[in-house]
């Protein structure tokens, strides 16, 4: 009984939030039914600033809840993701180059269009109008503190 007390009381430490997510094809029909302020997250599975960032993110409740009930969220993995994606218009799809490869909507939503710099994050207004961009890591003070800020507009 004891072990399971302490289980219990231990729980809550490990606790991470979790952000809601959807894809770039769920994002047309659900900014029509309820528009919101989107934020995209670029990211690749080598890059340890992510795997960094991620689970500080994760783990600010705040953070998670503000953008789950604000604003629409996207994880693209711009590496990997080799679908068609129609966004804003447009379509976008994969190039390869060899084993690797870069999905061209990756370097279209970059300002470098050579290579993005990962973590990369970008908040659209309801109208996907650009009203934030970051390169590099985002801690979870400075998220809340943007996001608060563009919730309010």
């Amino acid at each position: 009984m004891k072990t399971f007390i302490l289980f219990l009381m231990l729980v809550p430490c490990f606790y991470l939030s979790q952000m809601k997510t959807g894809t770039f094809s769920d994002l047309e029909s659900s900014m029509k039914k309820d528009p919101k302020p989107i934020i995209i997250h670029l990211y690749t599975d080598w890059c340890s600033v992510c795997k960094m960032e991620k689970h500080a993110l994760n783990k600010d409740r705040e953070t998670v809840d503000l953008i789950n009930e604000h604003f629409y969220m996207v994880n693209f993995e711009a590496e990997k993701t080799k679908e068609k994606i129609h966004f804003q218009g447009r379509d976008f799809g994969y190039m390869s180059n060899g084993s690797s490869g870069i999905h061209e909507l990756a370097l279209a939503l970059s300002k470098n269009k050579n290579q993005p710099v990962y973590p990369l994050w970008i908040v659209l207004d309801k109208d996907q109008k650009l009203v934030y961009y970051h390169e590099g890591m985002v801690t979870p003070e400075l998220m809340k503190r943007k996001l608060l800020e563009i919730s309010a507009l």
